[in-house]
């Protein structure tokens, strides 16, 4: 960063925060100062700043946790985000590591709504345009977000789904549709193996906001003469981190990765 756009007190107190937000209990002003190299009397004061503010929260102990304040204001910036916007980014670098279309939907009643792609580098690619509504039972974007959403939710929306067969490979029934989701909480992927249109192959994954709940998928897709699947284990791994960095941009820290299913 630039020296002339530095304001000392600004980055201490921003110290603070991002200090505070690391640690998994209240931290007592003394451990602040050792921790960032500053002196009680320079940590006391920016305390009582951020304390009045209700940035930070003092404890009947005399430590420092995060305070409410954050809370409205991650809901107000979550509110004013364009995620279709926000995304671009994410999607045209899983587009260019890919080489396939890249999308990013929302859940929409009982159908997935596109709301931002990424055209792939390829002559043949698949069109999509914003605001087009897919099934989410026979689509990778789809599975990948219902697969992880509550019992609360899914059952209801389970109930909902009318299921037409698009191609032979369709999943036509909940009966059918709850393992493979099974499937890809177990992996982390969905993939729509030629059952929303024959000749076509999509990889998706969820993505999450800063509050760990399923908020959007992103996905990729292509012929399966291209997305072969020999492929999709790799091309997931690509598709799983654009939706994971997109995850940690929106505020969700992940917990440990557990060994996923590769088939």
């Amino acid at each position: 960063m630039r020296a002339r756009y530095r304001v000392q007190v600004l980055d201490r107190s921003f110290r603070i925060l991002d200090a505070l937000a690391a640690s998994d209990d209240a931290v007592s002003p003394a451990d602040l100062a050792a921790g960032l190299r500053l002196h009680k009397s320079t940590i006391h004061r920016l305390l009582v700043v951020l304390e009045h503010q209700r940035f930070i929260r003092r404890t009947v102990d005399g430590k420092y946790g995060l305070g409410t304040k954050l809370i409205e204001l991650g809901s107000r910036a979550m509110e004013q985000l364009d995620l279709g916007e926000h995304a671009i980014p994410f999607l045209r670098r899983l587009a260019a590591e890919t080489g396939e279309t890249a999308h990013i939907s929302v859940l929409s009643g009982a159908e997935m709504m596109s709301i931002a792609n990424v055209p792939g580098r390829w002559t043949l690619t698949t069109p999509s345009t914003v605001g087009r509504r897919t099934q989410i039972y026979c689509t990778s974007i789809g599975k990948a977000l219902i697969a992880f959403l509550p019992d609360d939710r899914l059952e209801p929306l389970l109930r909902r789904l009318q299921f037409t067969p698009h191609t032979r490979r369709t999943l036509t029934n909940s009966a059918m549709l709850r393992p493979e989701l099974a499937r890809i909480r177990r992996r982390g992927y969905a993939v729509d193996n030629e059952e929303a249109e024959e000749g076509l192959r999509c990889i998706g994954a969820p993505v999450r906001d800063y509050t760990g709940g399923v908020v959007a998928a992103l996905s990729i897709a292509g012929p399966v003469f291209r997305v072969q699947k020999g492929r999709v284990v790799e091309l997931s791994r690509a598709v799983i981190k654009a939706a994971d960095d997109l995850s940690a941009d929106l505020g969700h820290v992940s917990a440990p990765r557990r060994k996923r299913e590769v088939s």
